[in-house]
């Protein structure tokens, strides 16, 4: 009877458990606090969260060859999630600000530099082009294509990109403001833009269409994220699709977030996740996150001088695709100022652009890397 019991003992996870483990079950406790409590991007972080903390339970093996999140991971190393996500992305999302105001397409471009001045920097710091690329991405905001990136590229280290950009995104609304309100004056904050106009319908039906024939043949590597995001658009627009674009926008997205958000954060074991290079690529996502957000802004001011005042600034730091949440808070930070300001519409332009640049700036890697 002792020794039966001895044996169980010895069964459980309990022996196995050392510091390791409860350092990456406290990690997942932290994000179950920012996605339940501070309500954080909780779609993404809760599934994330979750699939962390399986994953660091000794003994239970769901990782292992037979486990059930080492199928489920076939969705991430196939690339099948990420444009699953962007098809959802684009059904949800009107693009009709960046119609409206296309040149609100520079802002989103230019909130794109963290990606190539993080890119250097972890180069700098010895990680190698492909590892470089998959870190850089982070300063995207965009999960879906760094975990698209990284399954490609650097594949060792997508449990790390993966719960930094998520953990980034999530924390727009803490990262953001302070750098917006640094770089810009009281007087910019204060602008009011003008109402936009009205988009025909044609516009947009036309507008996915052209995108995804222009880039698709520009850039192959990035068509299956683009071409998910487009074709979720076009279905948005048409009208003619009502039971597809629903379950575009529900059923399928919602199985494919609890699916992916569970197979990354079952990455971050903590034999993979407790290193160097994860410090390294946490630091860096900060530092690209920062950089994607100054950027758009100082080119919202540049655009506020040449258009005599005509926008706003802070729109420009929701060029990283963080969307909408990059959105809403430049829509926060705008009325907190002045009560009178209706940013939202307005940052939805640089926004959408920021998700476009972003698979697009992942399709130029892809491509030369």
């Amino acid at each position: 009877m002792n020794s039966l019991l001895v044996d169980f003992l010895f069964s459980t996870g309990y022996v196995e458990l050392d510091y390791r483990y409860l350092i990456m079950i406290g990690i997942a406790l932290v994000l179950f606090y920012l996605a339940i409590v501070k309500e954080y991007e909780p779609l993404l972080l809760v599934p994330m969260s979750f699939g962390l903390l399986l994953a660091n339970l000794p003994v239970a093996g769901l990782m292992e060859e037979g486990g059930l999140l080492y199928y489920l991971y076939y969705g991430i190393k196939l690339g099948v999630y990420p444009p699953l996500i962007f098809l959802g992305v684009g059904a949800l999302t009107d693009f009709g600000p960046l119609i409206a105001n296309p040149k609100t397409a520079l802002l989103g471009a230019a909130a794109q530099f963290g990606i190539f001045g993080t890119m250097l920097g972890a180069i700098a710091l010895g990680f190698s082009m492909p590892e470089a690329s998959s870190i850089g991405i982070i300063g995207g905001a965009d999960g879906p294509t760094a975990i698209f990136m990284a399954s490609r590229l650097a594949p060792h280290l997508l449990g790390s990109i993966a719960i930094a950009a998520y953990s980034y995104m999530a924390l727009v609304p803490i990262i953001q403001p302070p750098i917006m309100k640094l770089l810009t004056t009281k007087e910019e904050r204060q602008i009011e833009m003008k109402q936009l106009r009205e988009v025909s319908k044609a516009e947009k039906i036309l507008f996915p269409i052209v995108i995804i024939i222009v880039m698709g043949l520009l850039l192959p590597a990035a068509t299956p994220l683009l071409g998910m995001l487009m074709f979720g658009n076009l279905m948005r627009e048409c009208g003619v699709v009502e039971r597809l674009l629903k379950t575009s926008q529900n059923e399928l997205l919602n199985i494919v977030t609890i699916l992916l958000g569970l197979t990354v954060g079952a990455t971050a074991s903590a034999d993979q996740f407790l290193t160097v290079d994860t410090i390294q690529i946490i630091l860096l996502g900060l530092v690209a996150f920062a950089i994607g957000t100054a950027t758009g802004t100082l080119f919202g001011k540049l655009m506020a001088k040449l258009t005599a005042g005509e926008i706003n600034p802070l729109i420009g730091s929701a060029g990283v695709s963080a969307v909408p949440m990059s959105a809403r808070v430049v829509q926060a930070v705008g009325q907190e100022e002045n009560p009178q300001n209706y940013l939202l519409m307005h940052a939805m332009g640089p926004n959408v652009a920021g998700v476009i640049g972003s698979a697009v700036a992942a399709g130029v890697l892809l491509a030369l890397v």
